[in-house]
């Protein structure tokens, strides 16, 4: 897939659209593991499309030996959603955003001993200060009861899984982003199918117009054409700098929690969020 903007500019879109997520996901009346579900399918059908449509076909002879990484990055990312999804039903769409958004220091601490990536004393502070903004984020010590503090683990399991598919992602060498993307698509799909069977099935006849129009958003928007700019993007930056970029989706969360969903953003709230833009973008700025 061949690709019109430099990979960090790309990266940084598909994560301020994926800020806008849970907006769409609250006017979407189904259980989190079907949603899931349905955004995979229907990602996986535009992308399919796509590839039709282009004569494209997947190197299969070629990525072999990458097909196991990408089945369990597809597995991976259809938990990380479910997860997701159940935290913006006990918290606001900011507090589980930002709870997710712990996933970008899973991923700096453990790049160096995977890939051999140097972290610096400055990569160290910054998402330390970045850290703590999360929890004052997140109102440590002032959580509400039983539902918040489910919600918080909810968006923190989330995060683990999402780390895990930026890991995998960083070994696949030799597939171009939209082949990737379609494979843990239908990974995606493989695993989340059973899961949504035994779970309460099918309940799409339950959708009213506005729940139709939200639901083909996230899943052709936000899932299928976003997701194939992401993985093309963190294909070629370095794991430290794709994390330090996706904080670009909990501040664009946060706005779109307290601009648009009405959702209280308290003095502290604030005052974490300044702390990840601000020792975030210290981190990016180069000597």
């Amino acid at each position: 897939m061949k690709t019109i903007l430099p990979p960090r500019r790309m990266l940084v879109l598909s994560m301020a659209v994926f800020g806008t997520l849970g907006l769409f996901v609250r006017n979407i009346p189904v259980s989190s593991g079907e949603l899931a579900l349905y955004r995979a399918v229907l990602a996986a059908l535009l992308i399919a499309a796509y590839l039709a449509v282009t004569g494209q076909k997947i190197p299969f002879a070629q990525i072999k030996k990458e097909v196991p990484l990408l089945l369990a990055s597809g597995v991976a990312m259809g938990v990380n959603w479910i997860l997701l999804f159940e935290a913006y039903r006990y918290i606001t769409v900011s507090a589980a955003t930002l709870a997710y958004y712990f996933a970008p220091v899973i991923v700096t601490v453990v790049s160096p001993v995977l890939f051999h990536e140097r972290l610096t004393g400055k990569q160290i502070l910054c998402f330390a200060m970045s850290t703590l903004g999360l929890v004052l984020v997140n109102g440590a010590g002032q959580l509400g009861g039983g539902r918040d503090v489910i919600g918080i683990l909810f968006g923190l399991g989330a995060a683990v899984f999402y780390a895990s598919v930026i890991l995998l992602n960083k070994f696949i060498k030799n597939v171009d982003g939209i082949h990737r993307t379609f494979l843990q698509f239908l990974a995606a799909i493989v695993t989340l199918t059973p899961y949504v069977l035994l779970t309460g099935g099918v309940t799409l006849g339950s959708l009213n117009g506005i729940g139709w129009v939200n639901l083909l958003i996230v899943g052709l928007f936000h899932t299928g054409l976003t997701y194939c700019m992401y993985f093309s993007a963190i294909k070629s930056l370095p794991g430290q700098t794709a994390a330090i970029l996706s904080y670009v989706d909990p501040l664009v969360a946060v706005l779109v929690s307290v601009t648009i969903l009405g959702e209280t953003l308290t003095l502290q709230q604030a005052a974490g969020g300044a702390l990840i833009l601000g020792f975030t973008l210290w981190n990016e700025i180069k000597p």
